[in-house]
């Protein structure tokens, strides 16, 4: 069957929709371990000896909807907004951003004490865009915690850096999610090294014998440090500090950092076409024939997808093995 690669690319400027008509390429980046969604738009910067002109069409801050497919089947890839336009080596370059591009605003100064990951991230959706909703199954309680001269977007960094949260944004629905690392799950797909993956650099890591010892240090707010670890003595030493948290939280956030590095997993990338539909948190089951004892779901944690003259490409980071 022969497939020809289709996309679809929007701009909303005041109510007014312009689609793009010309491109060179276009890559969607998205990762459980960033907050946004990213997009970079490549164009000529002239054709036919004429600058292309965008003037009082699109600018920092116009909506964006990419979609690509095959045979005119296209799927949504990323909506957001425009946070740059840069023009070099000939060429012009569209910089786009998730709705984290909205909390790029700054909050008013507060101490919150007693707290909750989830009374903080409300309290920025309050101060920056209440249309937004919130969606928080992560339970990590904060004695105290200080916002001092900040926007919505160094908060929420400073939240995922410190509980090692999933941090994202559902666009359509208007959703800010923040969920502990490995639980929330997507959608199923499946890959095989021998149908449907074009390159590999995958390298299996079992991790059995691997020995971690995790601590989390946390400074009351009367000074004192407590700390809590996970994991085997004599193991692998990693320290994290994180601010006053509850002991509960602190053995939670030492937990989830543990599983990261110990749990077996793949290592390394895979290349596949546009289809299937992937996204981070999908469960991606990955077999090859040649090593059936590796078969097994992975849990999804970056996903490259690009389109050019060349065709269309995902490139799939997996994480770790779930079952």
């Amino acid at each position: 069957m022969l497939l020809d690669i289709d996309w679809n690319i929007e701009f909303n400027t005041n109510g007014k929709r312009y689609r793009l008509a010309i491109l060179d390429s276009c890559e969607v980046f998205s990762s459980v371990d960033n907050l946004a969604d990213t997009a970079t738009i490549v164009l000529p910067e002239a054709i036919m000896n004429e600058v292309l002109n965008f003037e009082n069409k699109i600018a920092r801050g116009t909506s964006v909807l990419i979609q690509f497919g095959y045979n005119q089947e296209l799927q949504t890839e990323f909506t957001g907004f425009i946070r740059d336009i840069t023009v070099n080596d000939s060429s012009l370059k569209i910089l786009c951003e998730d709705s984290l591009f909205l909390f790029r605003k700054s909050v008013p100064n507060a101490e919150l004490k007693p707290t909750t990951l989830k009374s903080i991230a409300q309290y920025i959706i309050d101060n920056v865009d209440p249309s937004f909703k919130l969606d928080c199954t992560y339970d990590i309680s904060y004695e105290k915690f200080t916002i001092n001269q900040a926007n919505g977007y160094d908060v929420l960094r400073k939240l995922q850096e410190e509980t090692k949260a999933n941090i994202y944004f559902d666009n359509e629905a208007k959703v800010l999610n923040i969920h502990p690392p490995y639980i929330e799950k997507g959608g199923t797909v499946f890959y095989s090294m021998q149908k449907n993956i074009e390159n590999s650099s995958l390298e299996f890591k079992n991790r059995l014998d691997t020995k971690v010892e995790i601590t989390v240090e946390s400074t009351d707010v009367k000074g004192n440090v407590k700390k809590t670890t996970s994991g085997t003595t004599g193991g692998e030493q990693i320290t994290l500090k994180v601010g006053s948290v509850d002991d509960k939280s602190l053995q939670a956030i030492a937990d989830a950092e543990l599983l990261k590095r110990s749990a077996p997993r793949y290592e390394g990338t895979f290349d596949t076409w546009l289809v299937p539909m992937v996204k981070p948190t999908y469960s991606a089951r990955i077999k090859d024939e040649d090593y059936p004892d590796k078969t097994a779901y992975y849990y999804v944690e970056t996903v490259v997808t690009s389109i050019s003259s060349t065709g269309g490409v995902r490139t799939i980071t997996p994480g770790i093995k779930l079952s």
